[in-house]
């Protein structure tokens, strides 16, 4: 099964430019949890979440209105083609610990968003001998890896991980 098969098409994007209450209300209009920021000519240059926005609520003396998402925004973006396999999209999901992944085309402009929904709702039971192309263990495991919980950094340190 290809990306391109399963992905969420035209997804609403937002500019280095918008601020968070805009970025915050496409999510709620639009029910998704991330944003892909795109440069001019629909280029993915970054990532604006909805925890993201949680964050830079608690954490900045400021009204949302007043913080652009470039002051925010992920600008390491793990991405997956619209002609991988969603087997390799779980993998890149998996060592990432990420939920979502935009689909890019090789010239790097945004085709779509693949999230671990859009793939639950595809994945299928085994049944007899039949093998499904995407098993529920598939995703099982990917979403096992994702939701471990990381060691903070000095606890890694400390253990020699």
């Amino acid at each position: 099964m290809k990306v391109k098969e399963i992905m969420t098409a035209n997804p609403k994007v937002c500019t280095m430019t918008n601020n968070l209450a805009e970025a915050a209300s496409m999510m709620w209009e639009n029910d998704c949890g991330i944003l892909p920021v795109v440069a001019k000519g629909g280029k993915v240059i970054g990532l604006v979440t909805d925890r993201d926005i949680c964050m830079a609520a608690a954490l900045k003396a400021r009204q949302l209105a007043n913080i652009a998402v470039e002051d925010t925004v992920s600008g390491e973006v793990f991405a997956c083609e619209p002609g991988d396999d969603v087997r390799n999209a779980l993998k890149t999901m998996k060592a990432k610990k990420v939920r979502r992944l935009p689909v890019v085309a090789s010239d790097g402009t945004l085709a779509g968003m693949l999230s671990m929904n859009d793939i639950i709702l595809r994945a299928e039971e085994a049944k007899e001998k039949k093998i499904p192309e995407l098993s529920y263990g598939d995703v099982v495991n990917t979403f096992k890896s994702i939701c471990e919980h990381r060691l903070p950094k000095s606890s890694a340190q400390a253990t020699g991980a």
